[in-house]
């Protein structure tokens, strides 16, 4: 393995290692970093590069028959990364916009069931307003016709029991 002292005297090179193989990248026209902030990247870059060839996972990917396949294809796992890369974002972006979407709707759905359960209580509410207000005019008139009936009933026939014995006693009076 190449120490990061000795990368820096092969100025033009990215190593890389796949599955204990280098490849070597030329560099077109790459000058060494010149100042202190360009070497402290590239040396955040080679950490970088080191910790990812020794990732196990990538050992273990690379032991796979895809592994093996894009391990002689460099240009096509190059192409793959960027693409898996590059298409993050714009997934990612498409899968928060649907997560949004089906949580508006999600909500609105709800707010509209809320809404009809709204319209349905105040009809239910004002059809039971309206069942109890001719219940209560129904018991007013059956119980007025209850009391005054039997009132006038009473009079009646005591009118006509009045008027029959006036006749009965002024019938035998014109008789003779």
């Amino acid at each position: 393995m190449f120490a990061a002292d000795s990368l820096a005297k092969f100025d033009c090179f990215f190593f890389f290692q796949v599955a204990r193989r280098w490849v070597f990248t030329r560099c077109a026209e790459m000058q060494r970093p010149s100042s202190p902030l360009s070497l402290q990247l590239w040396e955040r870059w080679l950490t970088f590069l080191n910790h990812l060839q020794h990732d196990p996972r990538v050992a273990q990917l690379m032991k796979t028959r895809l592994g093996q396949y894009l391990r002689t294809r460099p240009f096509l796992a190059l192409t793959l990364l960027l693409f898996g890369a590059l298409a993050a974002l714009p997934v990612g972006l498409f899968l928060s916009f649907a997560l949004v979407t089906v949580v508006i709707s999600v909500v609105g759905f709800v707010f509209f069931e809320v809404f009809l359960l709204l319209v349905g209580g105040l009809t239910l509410l004002s059809v039971l307003s309206g069942v109890a207000l001719f219940s209560l005019l129904v018991s007013v008139i059956v119980n007025t016709l209850l009391f005054t009936v039997p009132s006038l009933l009473k009079r009646y026939l005591n009118q006509t029991k009045k008027k029959r014995s006036e006749d009965e006693t002024s019938a035998p009076n014109d008789m003779q």
